[in-house]
């Protein structure tokens, strides 16, 4: 019996480089950085003055007044980037008629928890009286995927998972599951991460992983550059549909990129490094490729999770060359979060987006602000500028904190 197949047929993304399909790859084609200054508070008590801020976000484009009450600016950009997807997608949707076949497999780090560190604020100056009514229901994590399925009236399986920087790429994993499984036709595949606030950058500039760079802040995140010190945080989401193949092509669906294989795995080492041997790693890439079914020298492009910092992209080099063996030096290998910077769990579903766009559009998108070459990170890392690329089979990694490893692979539709 065959297995039943997973297409993506609709993007959402919400980025410091763009909105939509077309926005976004306007962005990405630009080969320009949307890092900028923290603007959202002051940072100078903080060694960390660089993120990927979302400055003209209007959430009234999507929500109406009442509707807003409900959701922080976390489940807005989950909920409005669904509603890109869906729409790019032509799915029908309705509140009124709910679809049993449809669900949601979301991804967060951190959920609302800056929600609840505004509100916390607020309760030293007013008290009880002082703190948002609505606020028990926004800070939860899985608030993404219950306000999708609420917007939307899909009543399938639903889950939010809080897999630190891998929740994105997990979120797409399941998705693929959930369809070959027969859990349904249609998901909403994503994640969402607002973390722009005091307390959290805080937290992250004292376990000292983001960068202290002090230049100006579109050179801030620099993959596989030997002078890169450390991640930018960013704020954003992306949503993906991921739908039944042959449910696509009966309703004449554009299809991006066929959802091919996904592993999940820990280091069980430390919370922040990676295993320095990159076991894992090399263990999550082997069996997505197993998954997939495809031998290493069939894969033409990774996004690297290529998270800027010294430890990731070395040991992630290491990981690549050991899997792909003399393969590896004929890949094209980019880490694109100098352009984005790192929502968190919404990271891997925006790199996920860029993979079925680059499958789709057969152009390999660059590693920009690539100056400084490493030895350690000799790769083909597609030097800030993209190219043209036969492209067939694509890998994403995501690698986050607490060790946790995620991968998934994506191809062109083959009959």
């Amino acid at each position: 019996m065959s297995r039943r197949r997973a297409v993506i047929t609709g993007i959402g993304p919400i980025t410091c480089i763009g909105y939509g399909v077309d926005g976004f790859w306007n962005g990405i084609l630009a080969e320009q950085s949307g890092i900028t200054r923290i603007s959202t508070f002051d940072p100078k008590p903080f060694q960390v003055s660089c993120a990927g801020e979302i400055r003209n976000w209007n959430a009234e484009d999507f929500f109406s007044p009442q509707r807003l009450k409900r959701l922080d600016r976390y489940a807005q950009f989950a909920v409005a980037s669904a509603q890109l997807a869906l729409d790019e997608a032509g799915i029908k949707y309705s509140r009124e008629r709910p679809q049993h076949r449809i669900g949601v497999s979301f991804g967060t780090a951190l959920g609302g928890v800056c929600k609840a560190e505004d509100q916390h604020i607020r309760y030293l100056k007013k008290g009880v009286r002082g703190v948002n009514p609505m606020l028990a229901i926004q800070v939860f994590g899985g608030s993404a995927h219950s306000n999708i399925a609420i917007e939307f009236g899909f009543r399938g399986v639903g889950t939010t998972n809080s897999n630190s920087c891998a929740s994105g790429t997990v979120s797409v994993g399941e998705a693929l599951r959930y369809i070959r499984d027969d859990f349904a036709d249609v998901i909403v595949a994503g994640g969402a991460e607002a973390p722009l606030a005091t307390l959290t950058i805080g937290a992250f500039d004292i376990i000292k992983t983001m960068s202290r760079w002090d230049g100006d802040p579109v050179f801030a995140c620099r993959p596989f550059d030997r002078l890169r010190d450390g991640f930018v945080m960013g704020e954003g989401a992306a949503s993906l549909i991921v739908e039944e193949l042959e449910h696509a092509r009966a309703r004449g669906a554009h299809i991006y990129a066929e959802v091919l294989g996904y592993s999940l795995n820990n280091d069980a080492f430390h919370m922040t490094a990676p295993l320095p041997s990159g076991e894992s790693c090399i263990r999550a890439m082997r069996d997505a490729l197993t998954d997939a079914q495809l031998a290493p020298e069939q894969i033409n492009y990774i996004n690297a999770h290529a998270s800027s910092t010294q430890l990731n992209d070395s040991t992630e080099t290491a990981a690549i060359k050991d899997v792909f063996g003399e393969h590896a030096r004929h890949i094209a290998v980019s880490g694109t979060k100098g352009y984005h910077a790192h929502p968190l769990g919404a990271t891997g579903a925006i790199e996920a987006a860029i993979c079925a766009l680059a499958l789709d559009r057969q152009w390999l998108p660059p590693t920009i602000n690539y100056q400084n070459p490493d030895p350690a990170c000799d790769l083909d890392v597609v030097p800030n500028h993209g190219r043209s690329g036969e492209l067939n089979f694509v890998m994403s990694n995501s690698f986050g904190f607490g060790g946790i490893n995620a991968c998934v692979v994506l191809g062109s539709v083959h009959d």
